[in-house]
C-alpha cells in the first residue's frame, strides 16, 4: 500500500476515536484539603477509601501530579486561574485587590470563563482559600470578595460554628479555635457526619447537585472539603477503621542536612498537643497518623454520597468528575509535620478525572503533570475553547492513552522554587543556593547532588526559568 494511504487510513482512525469520544456538558470538582496521594488507588494499602478509589477505577488517576505551591492559597490560585501565581495565602484576595483597582488588566478565572460560557457556576464549602470566598473577620463580608465575577453562588453552611472562620478549624459540636494552644491536634468524637463542619458542606453540595441537575443547564459545581485539614477531627467510627492496623514505617524521617526548605512545623506544633512531639515520640506519631487516615475516610463517605447523588439524577452520564488535593502533606518525612516545603510530600497529590467513555479506565497515568493543566483539560473536554492566558496543558492525550507522556511541574514557596522532571526535582534558593535530587536513585530525596552535577542543574533551573517566564 502506498505511503499516501497509510497516513490516510492513520488520520480516518485517528477521527474516528475523537468523534466516539462523549462530549459531556457539566463539570463535578471535589477539592480535598491537605490530601497527600494517601489512599488505596494511589498504594498506601492501609488506607479506607473506597468510594475515592471507585472514581479512580472508572476514570483515569494521574499517580505524578504536583501542585504549584505548597499551601492553600497559591495553589488553588493556580487550579481556579490557570496561571501561576504569588506564593502566599493571600494570593486570590491580592488579584481581587488589584482587579478592582484595574479593572481591564485582569484576565477571567476559571468559572468565570465557564460562567462567560453559559454555565452556572457554584461553589461549596472551601474552594478558593477561605471557605465562602469572602474576607472579613469572620471569612463573611460580602464587601470582600475573594473572586469577583466568579460564581452565581458561592455558599458555606457554618451552622454551630457560627462564621466560615470558625468552621475552617472547628472541631466537635461548635468548637471554633480560639487559641491554638487550647485546641486539641487531633479528635474523634460520636456521632453522625454533621457533628463535624465538612458534614454540613456535603449536605449543601448535595442540595447543590439536586437543584442544579433539575434546571437540566450545564454547570459547573464546586465542592471543598476541609478534612484532612488540620485539626485532625472526624467521627469516631473513621478512627476505628483504625485500630490495631499496623503502620507502614515514616521513610526519611531526619532532618535534613543543609540548605533546604525545612521548616520547624509551626502550623502543627502551636495546636494542643499534650506536652508530645511526634519527631521524639513514635507511638505519638502513629497516633497522629491514625487520625490523619481517619480524616481521609470521613472525606471519602463524603465523596461517594456526592457520587451516589450524581448518579441517582441521571446526569453522570454528562458529568465530568474532578478530584483533587491541593497540595500534600508530610507525616514525618524529612522531621516535618505540615507542608510549606518543596519535598515532594508538599507538592504531590491526588488527581482523579472521570469522564464518561473515558479509554481504558482505571489504568493510571504515570506522566507528571500539574495543577496548572486541569483548566484547558476541563475545556477541551467540554469542547469549550481553551483561553490564550490558560498556561497549562490539556491532559486530555493522557485520558485517551494513559501511557501518553506528561511534562516537568514546577512549584514555588517564599525564598525558593523547584522543577520536577521524570528523575530529578531540582531547588534553587533565592539565596543561591541549590538542591538536585535523583528519584532513580534509593537516597532519593536526602543526598543532595547539587555540585557533584553542574550541567544537570544548568540544564533544570534554565528548563524552570522557562517555564515562569510568564509567571504573574
Amino acid at each position: 500500500m502506498p505511503q499516501n494511504s497509510k497516513s490516510y487510513r492513520l488520520l480516518s482512525l485517528l477521527l474516528i476515536a475523537s468523534t466516539a469520544w462523549a462530549t459531556p456538558k457539566n463539570v463535578l470538582l471535589i477539592s480535598l484539603d491537605d490530601l497527600r496521594p494517601e489512599l488505596k488507588s494511589f498504594g498506601a494499602e492501609y488506607i479506607h477509601s473506597p468510594n475515592i478509589d471507585a472514581l479512580a477505577a472508572s476514570g483515569r488517576a494521574f499517580t505524578r501530579h504536583y501542585v504549584n505551591a505548597p499551601s492553600c492559597g497559591p495553589s488553588r490560585y493556580t487550579l481556579l486561574t490557570g496561571q501561576y501565581g504569588g506564593a502566599d495565602n493571600g494570593a486570590l484576595f491580592n488579584r481581587a485587590t488589584q482587579l478592582k483597582r484595574d479593572p481591564k488588566s485582569f484576565l477571567p478565572s476559571m468559572p468565570e470563563w465557564f460562567r462567560k460560557h453559559g454555565y452556572t457556576t457554584v461553589a461549596v464549602g472551601k474552594v478558593s482559600h477561605h471557605p465562602g470566598g469572602l474576607g472579613g473577620k469572620n471569612w463573611n463580608d460580602p464587601n470582600q470578595v475573594e473572586m469577583p465575577h466568579a460564581w452565581d453562588r458561592q455558599l458555606m453552611p457554618s451552622g454551630e460554628w457560627q462564621h466560615p472562620r470558625g468552621a475552617m478549624h472547628g472541631l466537635a459540636h461548635g468548637n471554633i479555635r480560639k487559641n491554638a494552644g487550647d485546641h486539641p491536634v487531633f479528635e474523634a468524637a460520636e456521632g453522625p457526619n454533621e457533628i463535624y463542619p465538612d458534614g454540613l458542606i456535603a449536605q449543601e453540595g448535595l442540595k447543590q447537585l439536586e437543584e442544579l441537575t433539575k434546571a437540566n443547564e450545564p454547570f459547573f459545581l464546586a465542592i471543598g472539603l476541609i478534612r484532612p485539614h488540620l485539626p485532625f477531627g472526624a467521627p469516631k467510627r473513621f478512627l476505628d477503621l483504625y485500630e490495631g492496623v499496623e503502620l507502614p514505617p515514616i521513610p526519611h524521617p531526619e532532618k535534613p542536612e543543609g540548605p533546604s526548605t525545612w521548616h520547624n512545623s509551626g502550623e502543627f506544633m502551636k495546636y494542643q498537643r499534650w506536652g508530645k512531639d511526634p519527631r521524639k515520640d513514635p507511638a505519638f506519631a502513629d497516633e497522629v497518623r491514625r487520625h490523619y487516615a481517619a480524616c481521609v475516610s470521613y472525606v471519602d463517605e463524603m465523596v461517594g454520597q456526592l457520587i451516589d447523588k450524581l448518579e441517582a439524577t441521571g446526569a453522570a452520564k454528562d458529568t465530568i468528575i474532578v478530584v483533587w488535593g491541593d497540595h500534600g502533606w508530610h507525616l514525618g518525612e524529612h522531621a516535618i509535620w505540615g507542608k510549606h516545603a518543596l519535598f515532594e510530600e508538599s507538592l504531590h497529590a491526588p488527581l482523579i478525572i472521570v469522564t464518561p467513555e473515558i479509554p481504558r479506565p482505571g489504568s493510571a497515568a504515570g506522566g507528571i503533570v500539574e495543577t496548572l493543566d486541569i483548566f484547558p483539560t476541563l475545556c477541551d473536554l467540554l469542547g469549550i475553547e481553551i483561553p490564550d492566558f490558560a498556561m497549562g496543558t490539556s491532559l486530555r492525550p493522557m485520558l485517551e492513552d494513559p501511557a501518553s507522556p506528561g511534562h516537568a511541574a514546577v512549584g514555588y514557596w517564599r525564598q525558593a522554587k523547584t522543577i520536577r522532571t521524570d528523575h530529578y526535582r531540582y531547588i534553587v534558593h533565592h539565596s543561591g543556593d541549590m538542591e538536585l535530587y535523583d528519584h532513580r536513585s534509593p537516597e532519593k530525596e536526602t543526598l543532595n547532588i547539587a555540585e557533584q552535577n553542574p550541567e544537570t542543574t544548568q540544564a533544570l533551573q534554565q528548563q524552570l526559568e522557562t517555564k515562569l517566564q510568564d509567571r504573574k
